[in-house]
């Protein structure tokens, strides 16, 4: 996520306070100094910056924290709620008309993914208001921005209106007619991007605008620009009054300045975030749960909120009675292994999860590809093979053969074999929790993972082992 390097740089910053009986003026003045700098490398507007250090500083200096039980942790507190209220307080969504047509522009320059999101936002529409969705191609200075159009509306099945490269207002204009002949329930306007903004675009934008009289102009900015970002947003903003931005790439090796610089900067808020490729890799903005995640308190809401668009509940009930029973195999870590692409990579469903910041990091560097060789692996067994897993683990002949099979290693089949075992362990480590303990590893889900093995070694070292 974007946020990656920024909330690396915060949660060290926040950790050296939590814990602490008390703290000093010396305490908080270090602590903010290293939020302005975390902010600042993560290309967050200057002043920005200096308003949430001021805020956070005021509140944190305040002889109730000071001198109250558990300081550190209400001084997260506020850094907490501050990030949100930069961010916007609340989730906002689209504005429906309550009855006819709801006509969305999207503006933005070329680059910042606008058509792409146009395609996830109608994708978006459809599955969670159930509502008929036209595309229009009025991008008439880009030839291919109207062919992209075409090629996503076909992949997604939406239709798209275009006639090709003539005048932008005829085409908005005939194709809301189209729209509300054939009874649909959303307009999606692809508009004109360039470059750069200019005078000839924004004049055509004015008069798209007055034509379709939208319900919302939504601004499409990438979130790799950082506080340039927010400098775009408020350019357009002032000449043609946006109703709220979408911020795409918002997966990428970003910095993080957007999202906490276009609120305060443009004063649009951020609707919806575009993170990923896939195209129902797009969501609802939620200020608090984003800084949640910046702080590294996980996301639970968007995970169970996932959990719940990817996962059949009979499906989900069935292999948590199996992991109880022991009876877990092989087909039933394949079933788990595609419920977690369903929802994402696997580092990206761990980055939802309190306490996993630093497990998220290490499954970053994993490929997850890895998941797709464990799924050679498992079809290169028999149907008793992976009903029983014993079999294999009885039989060296058995291991050589499905690695032959597999054209992997059996080194690699016995990282399968052990990931099989983890699930079984961790499950009943679980069940024989109190509740208390169960209490416990709420807050910190990694007390569920097994403890790995310490390999001793011999001699005065006493279990280190030495490299010559």
């Amino acid at each position: 996520m974007a946020e990656t390097s920024l909330s690396t740089r915060l949660q060290m910053a926040m950790r050296r306070l939590t814990g602490r009986g008390f703290l000093t003026e010396k305490d908080i003045d270090e602590m903010m100094r290293e939020v302005r700098l975390s902010l600042l490398e993560a290309d967050v507007n200057f002043k920005v910056v200096k308003q949430f250090v001021q805020h956070v500083k005021e509140q944190a200096m305040g002889e109730k924290i000071l001198k109250g039980l558990n300081p550190g942790q209400q001084v997260v507190k506020i850094v907490h709620d501050e990030l949100k209220r930069v961010m916007g307080d609340e989730a906002e969504g689209i504005r429906y008309t309550p009855d006819g047509l709801t006509t969305i522009m999207t503006i933005g320059l070329q680059g910042s993914g606008k058509t792409t999101a146009i395609g996830k936002l109608g994708v978006y529409i459809r599955k969670n208001e159930k509502k008929k969705v036209l595309f229009i191609a009025a991008d008439v200075y880009r030839p291919a921005a109207i062919d992209q159009l075409v090629t996503i509306g076909r992949q997604i099945d939406i239709d798209v209106y275009e006639r090709g490269l003539i005048d932008a207002c005829t085409i908005v204009k005939e194709g809301l007619e189209h729209a509300r002949k054939e009874r649909y329930d959303v307009v999606i306007i692809d508009t004109a991007g360039r470059l750069h903004i200019d005078e000839k675009m924004m004049q055509e934008l004015h008069d798209v605008k007055a034509l379709a009289k939208p319900n919302e102009v939504l601004l499409t900015v990438d979130a790799m620009t950082g506080q340039d970002a927010a400098n775009i947003c408020k350019s357009f903003h002032d000449q043609l009054t946006a109703t709220g931005a979408i911020l795409t790439k918002l997966d990428g090796d970003t910095r993080g300045g957007a999202a906490l610089s276009i609120r305060e900067v443009s004063g649009i808020p951020i609707k919806f975030a575009s993170s990923g490729e896939k195209m129902d890799a797009f969501e609802v903005f939620h200020p608090e749960r984003m800084a949640s995640r910046i702080l590294g308190m996980g996301d639970v809401l968007t995970l169970i909120e996932k959990a719940t668009e990817s996962i059949d509940e009979d499906e989900a009930q069935n292999m948590m009675e199996k992991l109880m029973s022991d009876t877990f195999n092989y087909n039933d870590l394949m079933k788990q292994f595609k419920m977690i692409k369903r929802m994402g990579s696997f580092s990206k469903v761990l980055g939802f999860m309190p306490g996993m910041g630093k497990l998220k990091q290490a499954a970053s560097q994993i490929d997850d590809k890895q998941f797709e060789k464990m799924s050679v692996l498992i079809n290169s067994m028999t149907e008793a093979e992976r009903r029983e897993p014993r079999l294999i683990d009885t039989s060296s002949r058995r291991r050589d053969r499905i690695a032959r099979g597999s054209g992997m290693s059996v080194a690699e089949l016995n990282r399968l074999r052990q990931a099989l075992d983890a699930q079984k362990k961790m499950m009943k480590k679980m069940m024989s929790m109190d509740e208390r303990e169960l209490e416990s590893l709420s807050k910190n889900p990694t007390k569920a993972m097994p403890s790995p093995k310490q390999k001793k070694g011999k001699g005065k070292g006493k279990g280190q082992f030495k490299y010559r």
